[in-house]
């Protein structure tokens, strides 16, 4: 991991439309949530918190500091749709230092531009960008790495199970919700078997981008933008 991610916060007495006021002062609202404790609306410097979040993202823990102690993930970044970069609120998901927890990394490729494939004039696609990994707060990576430097021929490809795991650090492999009758060879396959890049014959590959854009509809647009319109409830009315 980098450097500590710190952020002082203070406790928030606005609440609703109000929190405009706070924008306005300089000051981003926020909500500290977590087990056994109760919902803490809190507030931030602006440029601190636009600072914590660049440096922390979704999978780096921040060290909130000011009203009570606490390590934390933010969980959920609200940015202003009309002001580019302008975040309106941010919600930290507190956590113990001595209690695992799960979070979402990057994949990062190695090698990029080496590998004899590359230099043959195929094309090396990188088909996961990200993971899910359980790790104690402090041991959480800020990404985790794969090398390409192999890969050689069209078909040829790296999965997770390529990557190397940090001391602590596991992959977390859900249930895929296989019933019974498939068969058991399918059953076997788990996150280690997820592709993170192939290696393709450039004509191939264009095809098949060609055959893909043929596929699409409307109502595949409508759905992801529906999907994106959802909001939590808790903290609708503070994002006016």
């Amino acid at each position: 991991m980098g450097d500590k991610v710190t952020l002082k916060i203070d406790a928030r007495e606005v609440h609703g439309k109000k929190v405009a006021q706070l924008r306005h002062q300089g000051l981003t609202p926020g909500v500290v949530y977590g087990a056994g404790m109760e919902p803490l609306s809190v507030q931030a410097d602006t440029g601190e918190v636009l600072r914590a979040v660049a440096a922390a993202g979704k999978h780096t823990p921040v060290h909130l500091t000011g009203t009570k102690r606490r390590i934390a993930m933010i969980k959920d970044v609200d940015y202003d749709p009309t002001r580019h970069g302008r975040i309106r609120h941010v919600s930290f998901h507190a956590v113990k230092a001595d209690e695992p927890v799960i979070a979402v990394v990057p994949i990062h490729l190695v090698g990029e531009g080496e590998s004899p494939a590359e230099k043959a004039g195929l094309v090396v696609l990188q088909a996961l960008d990200k993971i899910e990994v359980k790790a104690l707060p402090m041991d959480l990576p800020e990404s985790l790495e794969v090398s390409i430097v192999e890969l050689a021929e069209a078909g040829d490809r790296v999965t997770v199970g390529d990557i190397t795991m940090p001391s602590g650090v596991e992959l977390v492999d859900h249930d895929d919700g296989r019933s019974d009758d498939e068969d058991e060879e399918s059953e076997k396959q788990s996150v280690t078997d997820l592709v993170v890049a192939n290696v393709y014959e450039p004509g191939a590959l264009q095809a098949a981008n060609e055959a893909a854009a043929g596929d699409a509809t409307d109502d595949n647009a409508d759905q992801v933008e529906s999907d994106n319109g959802e909001a939590e409830v808790l903290e609708s009315e503070e994002k006016q």
